[in-house]
């Protein structure tokens, strides 16, 4: 199955799509994220927000719960289903589609590497653990879930080392990909 899927993103990852992403990605980037960042650092102040640390602990996320407010626990909350929904598949979207575009030709099919493309995948699956636990957690302030509050940091942590696998493999593949028309050129 996992080969299945990773085979299908290579043959739905073209130029013209991986643009669009691209392009969705950027918007996104540049009149979306922007405001949501401001809004979560007016209800979350010098305490910071789970989805922007690499790693907290579960005291921490109490902290923050605690320092948001009911009404910043419920504006968090809300964020993560609307804005967070969509970011997790707007970065995948584009990562995967480039990904596969540039292993396309740089990664020989037989190889067990082109499977990297779905590194993306895993950041976003790992995004939304995050967001359902932190949010539970917040939703249930003053009562500690501590069994939820343990496991949040590390899907944040997740989210954050497959969200940097991937732009580290981005680099890599334009490098390959560059190296291979260079080669071919010759």
């Amino acid at each position: 199955m996992i080969n299945k899927f990773s085979g299908w993103l290579y043959r739905v990852s073209t130029g013209k799509r991986t643009l669009l992403f691209l392009l969705i990605f950027i918007l996104f980037s540049i009149l979306i994220l922007p405001k949501q960042s401001a809004d979560a650092a007016s209800y979350g102040g010098d305490v910071g927000s789970p989805d922007l640390s690499f790693y907290y602990s579960p005291e921490d996320l109490n902290k923050m719960a605690e320092a948001y407010g009911e009404e910043g626990r419920d504006a968090y909350i809300k964020a993560r289903f609307t804005f967070d929904f969509f970011w997790p598949i707007v970065y995948t979207l584009s990562l995967t589609s480039a990904l596969s575009l540039l292993f396309l030709r740089t990664i020989p099919t037989y190889s067990g590497l082109r499977k990297l493309n779905l590194i993306p995948i895993l950041a976003m699956l790992f995004d939304y653990l995050e967001n359902i636990s932190t949010s539970f957690v917040m939703w249930r302030y003053p009562e500690k879930i501590t069994g939820i509050a343990a496991v949040a940091p590390v899907f944040t942590l997740l989210k954050w080392v497959f969200i940097s696998m991937a732009f580290i493999l981005l680099i890599l593949g334009v490098v390959s990909a560059v190296r291979h028309r260079i080669t071919l050129k010759r």
